[in-house]
């Protein structure tokens, strides 16, 4: 039986971050340059109220897992 694949979704006004964690190579490039944002010790882990629009979208852009 296949596992049905998690996607998670998080949103402000402007843009929606989509988790796929089969996706993500855990770099840890996300939290260690945008903590604010993604804190794997708090849950949710994604906080979109801690940074900007733009910087929240310049970390996505540079997400090795693409």
């Amino acid at each position: 039986m296949e596992k049905k694949e998690i996607i998670k979704e998080y949103s402000n006004e402007d843009i929606t971050v989509v988790w796929k964690p089969r996706a993500c190579i855990h770099s840890k490039k996300c939290w260690k340059e945008l903590l604010q944002v993604f804190d794997p010790r708090k849950k949710p882990w994604v906080n979109m109220e801690g940074a900007t629009t733009a910087e929240i979208k310049t970390q996505i852009e540079a997400c090795p897992s693409g």
